[in-house]
């Protein structure tokens, strides 16, 4: 193997510096995911309202958003926020703030074409039987989009938590992080990033396939 320590390939000895950057990584991924949606659902319930003083606010977001490179806008916000306020954030709640407003815009188009692939004749039904444009979609439409956009969420969540790395350009401990300071401990750094990137393929790897076998089922079951 040249010049590779197999003894660092350890969790005894790695483990100390990587759980608590682990954890980090997967608590962002959790709390962005699920913030991302919230604010997605209604930046695409706002696109598709109708009006214009809805509309184009939030398709500007979701298109600015979407067109810079994410490490610009954690930067960005890190940077910017506790400039605009007058003390700093930490590198943790910079992360968890720039995250979810990023994924929202992200997660507003995946919401947006899973309303739109509902057939149109359900929302006539709904609106047929007194029900106002609110209760239509909380009751009819928006379960039924969840359900179809469910494999989706989850294969933009993988791409998240992938994007969890980025933090390192802030300072934030996550798991790459982790094994960076192993790697820099024990003195072997090349060591430290090789193990990093197998974990990360590894973990997304079994969750890809965890969303292919869901997406079975969801098709089963139509």
């Amino acid at each position: 193997m040249g010049n590779l320590d197999l003894s660092f390939f350890d969790w005894s000895v790695i483990g100390p510096f990587v759980t608590k950057g682990l954890i980090f990584s997967l608590w962002l991924t959790v709390v962005a995911t699920i913030g991302g949606i919230v604010l997605g659902t209604f930046l695409a319930l706002m696109r598709l309202s109708g009006k214009p003083w809805l509309d184009i606010p939030a398709a500007a977001y979701v298109n600015t958003m979407r067109s810079i490179p994410l490490v610009m806008v954690l930067l960005w916000f890190f940077l910017l926020i506790p400039f605009a306020i007058g003390r700093p954030l930490g590198a943790e709640m910079s992360a968890i703030i720039t995250f979810i407003a990023f994924e929202a815009a992200y997660f507003s188009e995946i919401v947006r074409a899973g309303i739109q692939s509902i057939p149109r004749g359900q929302i006539h039904a709904g609106q047929a039987v007194g029900m106002t444009y609110g209760q239509n979609m909380r009751i009819v439409i928006l379960p039924q989009a969840f359900r179809n956009m469910l494999p989706v969420f989850l294969t933009q969540t993988i791409i998240l938590f992938q994007d969890t790395s980025l933090v390192y350009a802030i300072g934030a401990y996550d798991m790459l992080k982790g094994f960076e300071t192993a790697g820099k401990n024990y003195g072997r750094p090349v060591e430290a990033y090789l193990l990093a990137a197998v974990v990360y393929f590894l973990m997304c790897l079994a969750l890809s396939f965890a969303v292919r076998k869901l997406q079975q089922k969801i098709q089963i079951i139509r």
